[in-house]
């Protein structure tokens, strides 16, 4: 089905950050769009207040006459919804085209020079930031983004520029959909065991993923990775890292409150670039997004701009207070090396103060896999308080609880294990320097009534 074909849309799954970043790209075309979610949320909400029709229970009997007419409407569903599910069923027992959301926009990459920004960990981040780069250029851009940009407020950017930035998923291979106009990759750290198994079939995921770059297009990977790509002739690689490579950053300056630093380039140097969002692990991401923004016609003092005016992305450290007295953060790291960069970064910005993290693991798998791992990376932290792990789309592992992680926390670590329903009293009842909630989990949820209680004990 041709996107010009479609005049309604039905989403099985729609509350997904990354759902309604297309939900709302055809609810901006004025077709019907609807769907089913799990459960209300922020997101669903403000999806309703647009325009979009959503229901929670599955019900067949709910879903909008436009949406039933198999000629017209184009279902689009997410990997974690059950193949059982009635209202899938229901479409696909009578013969809808159903697409992941991952081949939508895959569509779209051929109708558009895609950007692409793969990888484990940092590629929400990397994306954003090049998006913004790139939007507020001469070149403009559309955009697909898996988290909320703080300067849009938004996951989605929708213009008439013929480049689109998205962000590449790779879980359930959702990427290989994707035929991009140039990639970064930022990390192949290995992840999502449930699906690939081994490390070597997801590393052999990417190495397909490389494939993909269209010829005239260029990779731009982070060094030393793993993966071994596979370009095809006439596609440019370049690499890039903190320190050294094609892209890289000199003459690094944290301070104040602001880093700044030199961006290296094969193109153009650009001296003292300022981050808009001062964290030192958005030094090497920013690398990354400038030198995609820089390799499609970005001039210096568009990537400089850019930079300084970026704003972030909700739930990637995501500063929620911020005082002498008082920090509080959320933050989404949910792998192993996301939560070490993550404790880093908070380490060097608060080198003298006691930090605590309250950590909700992310899948029995990614628990069962990493624990030892998870465990190290939050030692770098004065006071670690784990709550129970957040299931997701799994079921329970037998002997795979958050204890795993607790009892490998390094000696001198002071440790806690609580239920998610005990940490608004926790936090009542304890008192805090830095505070950090890390996890991709629904503890989120609760940051709000945590300022609140925080504010109120200043």
């Amino acid at each position: 089905m041709k996107i010009e074909d479609i005049k309604a849309v039905y989403f099985v799954g729609a509350g997904g950050i990354g759902m309604s970043a297309i939900a709302r790209y055809f609810l901006k075309k004025g077709l019907v769009v609807a769907g089913y979610d799990k459960t209300p949320s922020e997101l669903t909400r403000q999806l309703e207040k647009e325009g979009m029709l959503i229901h929670y229970e599955e019900d067949t009997e709910q879903i909008p006459f436009a949406c039933q007419q198999k000629a017209s409407c184009l279902v689009i569903y997410t990997p974690a919804i059950p193949a059982e599910h009635q209202e899938l069923q229901f479409f696909r027992n009578n013969g809808f085209e159903i697409q992941k959301r991952a081949q939508v926009l895959g569509t779209l990459t051929q109708a558009h020079k895609g950007l692409c920004v793969a990888g484990t960990h940092g590629k929400t981040t990397t994306s954003t930031m090049c998006a913004h780069i790139m939007h507020q250029s001469h070149l403009d851009c559309n955009a697909f983004l898996g988290g909320i940009s703080k300067n849009y407020g938004t996951n989605y950017i929708l213009s008439d520029s013929d480049f689109v930035v998205i962000e590449a998923d790779e879980f359930d291979r959702s990427f290989h959909w994707l035929r991009p106009w140039m990639s970064v990759i930022t990390s192949t750290d290995p992840d999502h065991l449930d699906i690939y198994g081994t490390k070597e079939a997801y590393l052999e995921s990417f190495r397909h993923y490389t494939e993909l770059i269209q010829p005239e297009g260029a990779l731009i990977i982070h060094r030393n990775l793993e993966m071994k790509e596979h370009l095809q002739d006439g596609v440019r690689r370049y690499d890039y890292s903190l320190n050294e490579g094609d892209f890289h950053a000199e003459n690094i300056r944290i301070g104040n409150g602001e880093i700044v630093f030199d961006f290296i380039s094969p193109i153009e140097n650009v001296k003292d670039v300022q981050l808009g969002q001062p964290v030192p692990i958005n030094i090497e991401n920013g690398i990354a997004a400038m030198a995609m923004a820089q390799l499609n016609g970005c001039t210096a003092e568009e990537l400089k701009y850019g930079m300084k005016t970026y704003g972030g992305v909700d739930r990637r450290f995501d500063f929620k207070i911020k005082t002498d007295k008082l920090v509080f953060l959320s933050d989404y790291a949910h792998h192993p090396k996301e939560i070490y960069q993550s404790a880093k970064s908070i380490r060097e910005l608060y080198k003298d103060k006691h930090i605590t993290a309250i950590f909700q693991p992310h899948l029995y798998t990614r628990t069962r896999d990493f624990y030892k791992d998870f465990a190290e990376a939050l030692s770098q932290l004065d006071e670690v308080v784990l709550t129970e792990i957040y299931p997701a789309r799994e079921e329970p592992i037998e002997g795979v609880t958050s204890k795993l992680i607790y009892d490998n926390l390094k000696t001198g670590v002071k440790k806690e294990m609580i239920q998610k329903d005990e940490v608004l009293n926790y936090i009542k009842t304890h008192q805090f320097e830095v505070l950090v909630v890390l996890g991709a989990g629904d503890l989120d949820n609760q940051v709000p009534q945590m300022v609140k209680i925080l504010n109120s004990k200043k």
